[in-house]
């Protein structure tokens, strides 16, 4: 029962007689860090920023919006369906969405979509007669739109025109001599900047918020505008926010508050603003012509993974890696191809697959644009002429070959995986050209390992197209175990390169 303590005796006596030991230690000849400098470093963040004059200036321009949705005609008392929703409050609240009598607070939908409806938001006027912007999921589907100013005037706004994929959307009251916020040079948010939010959370209005900059170029996966470069900042923004200035120090707006990443519905720290560059863009467009367009490569795009850019010979992990090239477009045109990964557009370096579509979709169409991109081991410049974005429709879920389809089997590759050879029917079925792809019975284990599933169909094995099953095995008869392919894999319509690195000798 005493052994315990008289362990932890001697263990104590132990650490004492070793601590002059310790005490009298020469330092390391190479230390792991650089030892303290004997001047004190300059100080690089002093005080607290006071923003109660820059708030009295720019409050006044900052606006609140209303948007109602009138009774139809054949609206019945029921819970609305998830698409009578309006989108603000889908966005905002998720599966925790409140209804009429419920927990939503101000601004919360008074009825289904269908039966009238009311959601509240933010904006700001950009322009002394009167031009206000916002967001597009603030005013969608409304059929009155009321904007009050700071000093409750209130004015029945237009909708000049609303664009969902950068969701900026431009008003316009009748005024003269309003108060109107200016906008903040392009690119000049950066990471660690104050910044400050006004808005009317859940109806509150001219509340004002402050944070950082948490980081700029986001893409968000959540979101379908993958043509927005986003500000995320740590600004405390919640529901009503929506379509509020985002200002830096100089109470210049920056960026427009537009979503935030919320498991509650409400503020956890990570919020998300549309550049103002995007968003004036977007709004010029929207009152020259109504709509806003957008350029175009042609291309599906995927994210390098470290097996990928080894696979690729890529020095680095930088890059958008080209899965699909679609017929017709200015890639295929410029000789754009499958398997090149995209490196830079016009100078400006692509890191990550997100960081293209915004590049790209920033041009006019009919802009000539030097892409440079790595193929076989070096890097090739194209000059593509971009063209205007359209809704381009997948191709169907790929499915196992029919009865009448040739039954041939793959008779075995250093990977293991099966292959099936297509008929021309199920080639059309898919939308794959002539001779295009192997039907996957059975991935292996490698292939399983590495995402590869049954009812894929392989288009290529590295840059080399495969469209049968003997082929498929032809092109992995030298793989060795430790080696890394690239197999580029059709599923349910999208098209992606798989990395799979063989396990060890297998044969089927």
């Amino acid at each position: 029962m005493q052994l315990t303590p008289l362990r932890s005796m001697f263990l104590v006596t132990a650490i004492a007689a070793a601590l002059p030991v310790a005490c009298t230690a020469q330092p390391p000849a190479n230390p792991i860090a650089a030892p303290p400098a004997s001047a004190p470093a300059p100080t690089l963040v002093s005080g607290l920023p006071d923003f109660t004059n820059l708030v009295q200036r720019v409050g006044p321009a900052v606006v609140n919006i209303r948007a109602e949705v009138t009774p139809r005609r054949n609206a019945r008392s029921q819970m609305p369906d998830e698409e009578q929703i309006p989108e603000i409050f889908r966005r905002f609240f998720g599966d925790d969405m409140p209804f009429p009598g419920g927990p939503g607070g101000p601004g919360g939908p008074r009825g289904p979509r269908g039966g009238g409806g009311t959601s509240l938001g933010s904006g700001f006027l950009m322009s002394a007669d009167g031009y206000v912007m916002t967001n597009h999921h603030v005013v969608e589907g409304a059929d009155n739109v009321t904007v009050t100013l700071s000093d409750r005037r209130e004015f029945t706004a237009k909708v000049v025109g609303s664009d969902e994929q950068s969701d900026v959307a431009l008003l316009k009251i009748d005024g003269k001599g309003l108060p109107f916020l200016r906008m903040a040079p392009a690119n000049s948010a950066k990471a660690g900047q104050w910044v400050i939010a006004i808005g009317s959370p859940f109806g509150l209005d001219h509340s004002v918020t402050a944070g950082i900059v948490s980081a700029v170029g986001r893409s968000n996966p959540y979101a379908n505008q993958r043509y927005v470069p986003f500000i995320q900042t740590d600004v405390a923004i919640n529901q009503g926010n929506s379509g509020g200035p985002l200002l830096n120090t100089s109470g210049e707006v920056v960026g427009i508050n537009s979503q935030i990443f919320s498991n509650s519905g409400g503020y956890m720290g990570v919020s998300f603003a549309i550049p103002i560059d995007v968003a004036m863009s977007a709004a010029e467009q929207l009152r020259s012509t109504g709509k806003v367009s957008r350029g175009q490569l042609g291309v599906q795009v995927q994210q390098l993974t470290a097996e990928l850019a080894k696979s690729a010979g890529l020095p680095d992990g930088n890059g958008a890696l080209i899965a699909e090239v679609l017929p017709g477009s200015p890639a295929e045109k410029a000789g754009i191809e499958r398997g090149d990964v995209i490196r830079s557009v016009d100078g400006r370096t692509i890191n990550d697959s997100a960081d293209l579509p915004p590049i790209i979709g920033s041009m006019a169409p009919g802009t000539k644009t030097k892409v440079t991109v790595f193929r076989d081991g070096r890097s090739v410049e194209k000059t593509v002429t971009v063209n205007e974005l359209d809704d381009l429709a997948g191709g169907s879920a790929p499915r196992p070959a029919s009865d009448s389809a040739p039954s041939r089997p793959s008779n075995g590759n250093a990977l293991g995986v099966i292959g099936q050879d297509l008929s021309a029917n199920d080639r059309q079925r898919m939308g794959l050209r002539t001779g295009e792809g192997v039907l996957i019975r059975n991935p292996g284990d490698s292939g399983a390992e590495a995402g590869l599933r049954p009812g894929d169909v392989v288009l290529q094995v590295g840059r080399t197209s495969v469209g049968s099953a003997s082929a498929l095995d032809r092109e992995l008869a030298s793989v060795k175990s430790g080696d890394t392919v690239m197999l580029l894999v059709r599923r349910q319509g999208s098209t992606q390169f798989i990395a799979v690195t063989a396990q060890d000798a297998q044969t089927g």
